[in-house]
């Protein structure tokens, strides 16, 4: 109780600080509220004095009390289309387990890999995080932690524990990593090719995308892997208690069979979107319906699986605080102060100064709102100073993919926090290493791949 109290005292005392000073010139009254309540809700996310999603759902009512928001505008963020989107890959991913696909998959990886928990991580990771750009990085998180759960809790790894710790963040690093990989990896990469085309008329194609970015993709998957390994030090001699049974390739059921078809029709409407025009929460939900129309899973066992609090309320109140970034001003005027270092210093500079601006901000918003909010003032800069603006909507989908600071920085995160096994600040531990490590890479990787392939 004692640290809890200290927890919100200090939560109060920091918006204090941050609200007392007359608003800033160029910054709204609500911007100024909004800068206020995200320091002292930053206290909150990492010393977490209440359960996660409460603290979520605090920040929405703080939004509209606050006059920052008004009330349909707040709370139906929480009910925003990415928000059934991710919870629907979950409810997929459950679903997969109780007919035995994720076990398949994670028998089949045992075959391939081995049994020591280091050397079987480094492959899943490795196999999904390329997965990732062709599948959504949420996807593919999912599928992951699915194939993981079971394995872990063989093994005895504990939550919390550095084993724990490494296995549960490295998957959704590497994810997060390789969705830049392609347009379908993550919706930022589509929010940045409409706002190009939007501003400029250009266009990004899919083969252009993956040309320009799955390269680092590919470089910063295992770079992210080995930072988190470095970070946590997991116990590199443990392996996941395996029967022989399990090394069999066992026929397949009707269960799974059935299963499997509906994902591998779901990703083909997930990779046609463009063509047919449907949300992926739309198909995605159809999907869930569908299982539960051939009755592969009872309600019950899987309502008590799905996490519906993390799922509603962390995503959709990060989602709540983005928009909220936005219409109060307060992005538009960090962009302001931030952006004037980077002009008139070529294409580099400003990939660099417009890439970590988004890598950071991206950390209090969900990376298709950072994109969005940010793109609309970097375009006209690079325009202004004669660079292309095909560099800076890459930048943006690319940079906004290392939202390793805080839970509700992208989709994976939240994912991977909703299975139990690590806290806010174990994310923020690991991601303080792997964020400037991963960016640094990525600078270089591009500067040197861009002018093979012609882009600069």
């Amino acid at each position: 109780m004692k640290r809890n109290e200290v927890s919100w005292a200090l939560a109060v005392l920091v918006g204090i600080i941050i609200y007392l000073p007359s608003t800033p010139e160029g910054l709204s009254p609500e911007g100024h509220k909004f800068l206020a309540l995200l320091g002292g809700l930053i206290v909150l996310f990492l010393t977490e004095p209440i359960p996660f999603p409460l603290i979520m759902a605090g920040s929405g009512v703080c939004l509209i009390l606050l006059g920052i928001g008004d009330l349909k505008t707040v709370w139906m963020a929480y009910a925003h289309p990415v928000v059934f989107f991710i919870l629907c890959c979950l409810m997929i991913a459950i679903v997969g387990e109780h007919v035995g696909l994720t076990e398949r998959l994670g028998n089949y990886l045992l075959r391939k890999a081995g049994t020591n928990v280091v050397r079987f991580s480094f492959v899943i990771c490795m196999g999904l995080g390329v997965g990732s750009a062709f599948m959504h990085d949420i996807a593919a998180t999912t599928v992951g932690i699915m194939v993981m759960l079971p394995l872990m809790r063989s093994a005895k790894i504990e939550p919390f524990t550095n084993t724990g710790l490494f296995l549960m963040l490295s998957l959704p690093f590497c994810c997060s990593a390789g969705g830049m990989g392609t347009l379908v990896g993550g919706a930022r990469n589509m929010v940045a090719v409409a706002f190009l085309e939007e501003f400029t008329g250009q266009t990004i194609t899919f083969f252009q995308w993956f040309l320009y970015a799955f390269p680092g993709a590919l470089i910063t998957i295992p770079l992210v892997w080995f930072t988190v390994y470095f970070v946590f030090r997991p116990d590199r001699t443990l392996t996941f208690p395996v029967t022989e049974e399990q090394l069999k390739t066992k026929p397949w059921t009707a269960a799974e069979i059935k299963c499997l078809t509906v994902v591998i029709i779901l990703l083909a409407t997930w990779f046609t979107s463009s063509i047919h025009g449907i949300h992926y929460s739309v198909t995605g939900m159809a999907a869930v319906i569908i299982l539960f129309m051939m009755g592969l899973m009872p309600w019950k066992e899987f309502h008590d699986k799905v996490e519906w609090a993390v799922c509603i309320l962390v995503f959709g109140g990060g989602i709540a605080l983005g928009l909220a970034m936005e219409y109060s001003g307060t992005g538009n005027y960090l962009a302001s102060i931030f952006f004037p270092y980077f002009e008139g210093k070529g294409w580099l500079v400003l990939f660099i100064g417009v890439g970590i601006f988004g890598a950071l901000i991206t950390n209090v918003m969900a990376n298709v709102a950072a994109a969005a909010l940010i793109l609309p003032i970097a375009i006209p800069l690079s325009i202004q100073m004669g660079v292309d603006p095909t560099i800076m909507a890459l930048c943006l989908g690319m940079m906004t993919s290392y939202a390793y600071l805080l839970i509700i920085g992208c989709p994976p995160n939240v994912v991977a926090y909703s299975f139990g096994y690590f806290k806010p600040y174990h994310l923020l531990k690991a991601g303080l290493v792997c964020m400037p490590i991963a960016c640094f890479t990525l600078v270089i990787v591009v500067s040197i791949w861009w002018r093979i392939v012609g882009l600069i």
